[in-house]
């Protein structure tokens, strides 16, 4: 039967053999009845009986190999003016027809958010939130859409998120908890989005299930608990929705980070951390955060954790306290509060996500505190360790990090002592090393702690200098037309250093460095012709005066 003669008295009786057959779900016999333009003709011309007909596609599109034969009929196109309708079997059905055809059918669905759907299924979820039915319905199609980039930008001109919050509220089962965490996460992919949910009170909700559900050991629970904890995260990942949920400590997340931290639940201890060192993306937030005692608990967590220990709770808590000692209000109240000595029990562990960690918030710690610097730099427990990780050749990283340390507490100390210290546990070659580092900002800090180290103890370190052949890699860094301005101001200021040295002296006009420095006097940095004048000057003995020129 040919589908332009079908009228509204042979629709109802095809409709009916259609079921039979698509409830039969034989490819063959669908394919070959004609059901499917037909179908399309019912949607388009007889309203009385779409509602059959979305049933039956919703029972044909089951059938995996009938999903094509759909999209060719034009079905998907022709159902969606039914998600207007506000009869709710009508809704029903076109919402299952809708969302099995277009199941992972990413093309489709993008056709689906710019024919307008996402409007309907918002006014679905505000006009029936008590249908159980087609809440569900109404959620799986969330979830096959939110992934897509134009769904968001359209879900972000609605209120998605106050409907979401009131359903994930009322959900009792796992299962729908973690369908409608799955929807938002992925809507907090967008900014928009995540000040929208922050907004209409998600966090707070989430913070309701971990309260609820944290004290339970059911598989389940335990996964809505990660799930929860989980978008939390995500949603202080934006700096907007971030600052509206701290509320200057006042917030209901910041609220919890205490009894998260403190809790015996790894999973919470985790989101707690990992809160705080969001939260201290913000300078004004680090000094409230510290003000308010956060510092202690992430230690006394960090103490729970020190023998076989969660690495992710270690690596979160250390990213905090990292973050926390940014600013320079804080650095000393810190120390003052003994992070450094505490934090140090952690120098005995081998996992590498927490030594670079570990590493990263010592170095952020001492920036600019020379009594801590100097007291640390003699620490032969540090310095001994430091030196050991300085050759981790399967953790470049590791390696990076205890290198800048390293430097940092020469660079921040300007001590004899710790220049012993560190000559003594044979790191001085680390630091030549790290002079030809791929990394500008490493060359640098290594060229400065070595002039310092030579300005004021050169009589300790310059045989290690000799054996590390130091002078020979300056050359090159002075030779090599890629080296940048400041590297090659830097390293002349090591070169004057060293030339009190008659060892050193001697290395230098044997490299005929003096030939490289007048070519230097020419070179279109200002600064670097100043340092090359400065030095030949140094190395003709026409000034004695040998001491290291700060850049």
């Amino acid at each position: 039967m040919k589908a332009d003669t079908v009228n509204k008295a042979n629709s109802l009786p095809l409709l009916l053999t259609f079921s039979i057959i698509a409830e039969q779900r034989s490819s063959s016999l669908l394919t070959n009845s004609g059901i499917f333009p037909t179908l399309a003709q019912i949607l388009k011309g007889n309203p009385s009986c779409a509602v059959k007909a979305a049933q039956v596609i919703a029972e044909i599109a089951k059938n995996e190999e009938m999903k094509k034969p759909c999209i060719e009929a034009g079905l998907v196109l022709a159902l969606v003016p039914l998600l207007e309708s506000t009869d709710q079997e009508t809704l029903l059905h076109a919402g299952r027809a809708i969302g099995r055809i277009c199941y992972e059918n990413s093309d489709l669905q993008e056709q689906l958010v710019k024919a307008g759907v996402i409007t309907s299924l918002v006014r679905i979820l505000t006009d029936y939130p008590d249908s159980e039915p087609l809440v569900r319905v109404n959620l799986l199609a969330l979830c096959n859409l939110a992934s897509l980039e134009i769904a968001k930008e359209a879900l972000s001109k609605t209120k998605v998120a106050e409907h979401l919050v009131k359903q994930l509220r009322r959900a009792e089962n796992h299962q729908r908890i973690e369908t409608i965490i799955e929807v938002l996460q992925m809507l907090a992919e967008n900014d928009a989005l995540k000040v929208q949910m922050v907004e209409a009170g998600v966090h707070e909700a989430l913070s309701e299930i971990l309260l609820r559900l944290q004290g339970s050991s059911q598989a389940e629970d335990m996964c809505s608990v990660k799930a929860a904890s989980d978008l939390i995260v995500s949603l202080l990942l934006g700096d907007e929705s971030m600052q509206k949920m701290f509320a200057n400590g006042c917030g209901i997340i910041y609220q919890k980070v205490g009894t998260w931290l403190a809790s015996n639940h790894p999973q919470l201890q985790l989101t707690g951390a990992l809160a705080v060192a969001n939260f201290a993306r913000n300078d004004g937030n680090c000094v409230r955060m510290v003000q308010l005692g956060v510092v202690l608990q992430l230690l006394d967590l960090l103490e729970q954790h020190v023998e076989n220990g969660d690495v992710s709770v270690q690596h979160a808590a250390l990213s905090a306290l990292r973050n926390l000692a940014i600013p320079v209000a804080n650095k000393v109240q810190m120390l003052e509060e003994g992070v450094a000595e505490r934090i140090q029990m952690l120098l005995r562990s081998e996992m590498a996500p927490v030594q670079f960690k570990l590493l990263g918030t010592l170095r952020m710690l001492i920036d600019g505190q020379a009594d801590s610097a100097e007291m640390l730099g003699q620490d032969p427990l540090l310095i001994n360790r430091l030196v050991q990780w300085c050759d981790a050749q399967e953790h470049a990283g590791v390696r990076g990090e205890a290198n800048r340390l390293l430097a940092s507490l020469l660079r921040h100390s300007r001590s004899q002592e710790v220049v012993k210290a560190i000559q003594q546990a044979q790191g001085v070659k680390h630091l030549v090393s790290m002079t030809t580092s791929e990394h500008v900002i490493m060359q640098n800090e290594a060229l400065i702690a070595l002039a310092i180290a030579s300005a004021i103890n050169l009589e300790v370190i310059k045989d290690s200098l000799k054996e590390s052949r130091l002078v020979r890699s300056l050359h090159k860094l002075l030779q090599d037309e890629s080296t940048g301005p400041e590297v090659k101001y830097n390293s002349m200021g090591l070169l004057c250093s060293l030339l009190n040295s008659g060892d050193l002296k001697q290395e230098v006009e044997e490299d005929n460095i003096k030939e490289t420095l007048e070519k230097l006097c020419s070179h279109s940095n200002a600064n670097v012709v100043k340092q090359a004048v400065m030095t030949l000057q140094i190395l003709r003995d026409e000034s004695q005066n040998t001491g290291f020129v700060s850049p």
